[in-house]
């Protein structure tokens, strides 16, 4: 199994307004995905005055996750409202192999 992890920052005041966005937007997209195995969406708010908004979704491989983010799976994929809240983002993302216990 993969993991998919990404990280943006939003000031904090939009911070609720963008989470429910991104349930609307990446994490639906991520959950009707075939081959996907579940998505989290993480917050934390800074000191600064922004948060940092991680998604962190699973998936049965790399060519499943390709289903979703296309032919360079390394790309984040962006929503057309992401430029009106991000004051940063990664535009990579980061994939581990998620380790089988036992």
């Amino acid at each position: 199994m993969i993991a998919r992890m990404w990280r943006g920052w939003v000031r904090t005041e939009d911070r609720d307004v963008y989470v429910s966005y991104v349930e609307e937007t990446g994490m639906a997209h991520y959950r009707r995905t075939p081959g996907n195995r579940g998505a989290h969406l993480l917050t934390r708010d800074l000191d600064d005055g922004r948060t940092e908004i991680v998604t962190l979704s699973f998936w049965d491989s790399l060519d499943v996750v390709a289903g979703f983010a296309g032919g360079d799976v390394s790309r984040a994929v962006f929503y057309p409202e992401d430029d009106r809240y991000l004051v940063e983002r990664e535009v990579t993302v980061t994939h581990f192999e998620v380790a089988e216990a036992g």
